[in-house]
Order: structure tokens, then sequence, then C-alpha cells
């Protein structure tokens, strides 16, 4: 029997535009390095997410092991097995866009999230230029289970938290929502240079937190608000602890079904992305998800 190829592929891809879009975020363009030209790339939309890996300092690219026969899993674990300093820093972001460029080249958006102490892939993005070259783990089917946000057909309201790190996918999803869905939207973030407002078609309500005008935490935010749709579904990312408090609120205090409750924790306060994957939660914590910035 023979067994189906999992959706996903490695793309080389070099930079083609980086553009500020606040103090904390960069989006950068990428088309495919080399002869590569992204043919095989499908984004999902909404929450996509891929994991980036990036060169250390002095690398002109990311060191991988070579794909044999399209074994993907034993590509990765040659990867783990390589030494730290040497093997590509991996991090996991969201696709913000993908779309034809005027040439017919395929291009991927990804946004970043950066701050001053920042880790690898902020640093990367904060010096990023055109011609420089990453890899991504992304994929092939739109329908791929890096693909989170699933609207119930029966859902007559969507309730959304996103922290600057999951904007980007917060974003998407907007753009995503089939025209009048109603929803209710907090994006926490930390300067109010940092409001991008979302383009969508839904009949959105959204609400910005902005850390640095002394906006109230996440839940108390979210707890004051009134919940008007019988069947709502819920989609929380972010830093996992928020993440996981939104969650209890909903499940425990409003008593929504946890099926419809979608969470993503996508970094936790105090560790790195490497050190989150090492130490995981109980089963009732977040899982690791697509970052905007780590």
């Amino acid at each position: 029997m023979t067994t189906a190829a999992p959706p996903f592929g490695f793309f080389n891809l070099r930079v083609v535009r980086v553009r500020r879009l606040g103090p904390s975020m960069i989006r950068t363009t990428f088309a495919g390095a080399g002869d590569e030209d992204l043919s095989g790339f499908a984004s999902g939309g909404r929450d996509q997410s891929l994991s980036l890996f990036l060169p250390h300092p002095g690398q002109p690219e990311p060191v991988l092991p070579p794909v044999v026969d399209g074994d993907l899993y034993g590509t990765l674990g040659a990867w783990r097995a390589m030494p730290d300093d040497v093997r590509a820093v991996m991090r996991s972001y969201t696709v913000r866009g993908q779309r034809r460029a005027g040439d017919g080249t395929t291009e991927v958006d990804i946004d970043f999230a950066v701050h001053e102490d920042g880790g690898p892939a902020c640093r990367w993005a904060l010096g990023a230029t055109v011609g420089d070259r990453v890899a991504v783990l992304g994929p092939t089917s739109r329908e791929n289970t890096g693909v989170r946000f699933h609207l119930p057909a029966d859902a007559d309201e969507v309730l959304m938290w996103a922290d600057e790190t999951a904007l980007p996918a917060a974003s998407a999803i907007l753009e995503w929502l089939p025209a009048g869905t109603r929803a209710r939207v907090w994006l926490e973030v930390p300067h109010a240079g940092d409001r991008i407002e979302p383009r969508t078609a839904a009949d959105a309500s959204v609400t910005w937190l902005v850390r640095e005008e002394g906006a109230p935490p996440a839940v108390e935010a979210v707890r004051a608000a009134e919940v008007t749709g019988s069947a709502p579904y819920v989609w929380l990312a972010g830093e996992s602890g928020s993440v996981k408090a939104l969650r209890r609120h909903f499940v425990n205090e409003r008593r929504l079904d946890r099926r419809r409750v979608t969470f993503v924790g996508y970094w936790r306060r105090g560790l790195s992305e490497d050190a989150l994957r090492e130490a995981p939660e109980p089963e009732t914590e977040p899982e690791t998800g697509a970052a905007a910035g780590a």
C-alpha cells in the first residue's frame, strides 16, 4: 500500500522586499531562490503556519540536510542531530499572504513581530535585506494541518483574541471571513503605532488593547464584553499564559463548548521557542504554534 505524501515540502526562498509596518512589525516578502519558483507552495490562508529555517550570522544561507526520496521526517531528524551552532535556526511563523507577482512568479509574505530583546528570528528580521536567503517547510496543499481556524457551519459569531505575534494570523483570518460574518475581536499590541486596521468584509468590531496606553489585561477586557451569539466560535492565539486564561474564561465562565474554542500558544513569557518545544506543559496548555516573532 502506498503511503500518501504529507502536504508539506521544503522551499528555498530569497528576500525581495522588506517593509516596516509599525514599531513592532516588519513585513518581509519572499520569492523562490535560484531555480525555485514556489509553484508548488499552496497556503490554506487564515492562520496557515510554516516552519522557517534561518542562517546563523555569517552563514550565506540556512544549513539543512538534503531531502532524500521525499523523506521529510528523515530530513528533520538529521537536522535535529546537527550541532546547534551549525544547523539552521527553526521558528514557526504565519503565512501572511501569497500571490502571483507581475512577472508570474509566486510571492509569500511573512510578518515578523520585533522588539529590542528578541531572539535570533527577531534579529534576522531587523537586519534582513534584499537577496537574503532562508528556507521553509511549507504547505503543498491548501488542505493541511497547519491551518487551525475552522469555522463551524452553524457559528453565528466569531470571537478572537491575538497579541502582536498572532496579529498576522488574526488579520489574515479577518480577510478570509465571509461577508457579513459577525465578529468580535481583541488585538493586543505594545504601541499605538502598531495598530494596523485589518481589511475585512465581515461585520467585525475590533478593540485595540495597547499596552503603552495602559490597556487592561486580556481576560478583563474580554470578560467585560457581551457575547450575543448563541453558537459562537472562538479563536485565541499569542502568549501561552494569556491564551490559557482566556480559554478558561470561555469554557468555565461562559460555559462554551470546549470543542468550539481553538487556542494556540505561540510563545511563553520567559522561554524561547526551543525551550518551549523541549518542555511542554500538561495537555491543558496550548500547543506551540506559528508565531509572528521569536
